[in-house]
């Protein structure tokens, strides 16, 4: 005989079978320019956020990608922009299970940014439409263990002056200033995003103002290579 107790846990299988579905069919709707512009710079964020929970817990959502490449073979609506790192280890759209069409991305060893990035990100949010920009480092970072260490290595060396602020920023942590104390690697690591975050406003007045008018949100973020957890700084 059906039990009431066995109705009760079949009705929640289906509940949450339907509920899963209803997330990967929104998840692997691609952006269009209603979508992204009823898309507000705080649902944006949360929408990496979820993302990311999915990824670190191990239940990334598939889609048909050949799909989304001829849902946007006419145009792009991406709702954020995400900087990051060239480490192999931290590809932003599996970071935050994004797909194709999602986000705009910018990598550069050690997520600095520079005048260039700066000008891309503009494009990405005042004419592109996106609506957060996110600044993504990682732990156990190579560039900035190169920094921690004054590597020198063709035009490497110039690059690596890019952490110098925070390289200053972090003189209080305590013991030897080389890329084997790990808690002085992670400090700069964690000001190096912060103040990557902080420079896009102090140099943009396009990306201030977007920001002014609640139409934008910065936020930098920490990706731990070893669980795939990203923690907002």
């Amino acid at each position: 005989m059906f039990s009431r107790r066995a109705f009760f846990i079949s009705s929640a299988a289906v509940s949450f079978a339907t509920a899963s579905a209803a997330t990967a069919q929104d998840a692997c709707s691609v952006f269009t320019p209603d979508r992204q512009k009823a898309t507000t710079p705080e649902s944006a964020l949360q929408l990496l956020k979820d993302g990311n929970a999915r990824f670190a817990a191990g239940k990334t959502v598939n889609c048909d990608l050949l799909a989304q490449v001829r849902a946007t073979s006419n145009g792009q609506s991406p709702f954020a922009v995400v900087v990051g790192c060239i480490d192999s280890r931290v590809p932003p759209e599996l970071v935050f299970d994004q797909r194709i069409g999602d986000v705009f991305v910018a990598r550069v060893a050690g997520n600095f940014v520079n005048d260039d990035i700066i000008g891309s990100l503009e494009f990405a949010t005042k004419l592109a439409g996106a609506k957060a920009i996110v600044v993504l480092g990682h732990t156990e970072c190579g560039a900035i263990k190169g920094a921690v260490d004054g590597a020198k290595l063709g035009l490497l060396t110039k690059m690596l002056e890019n952490f110098n602020p925070s390289l200053e920023a972090s003189r209080a942590v305590e013991g030897e200033r080389s890329s084997k104390n790990k808690k002085l690697v992670q400090a700069v690591a964690d000001t190096n995003a912060v103040l990557a975050a902080k420079k896009l406003t102090d140099r943009s007045e396009i990306l201030r103002d977007l920001v002014a008018q609640k139409q934008l949100v910065i936020a930098a973020a920490m990706h731990d290579i070893g669980t795939g957890s990203v923690k907002f700084l």
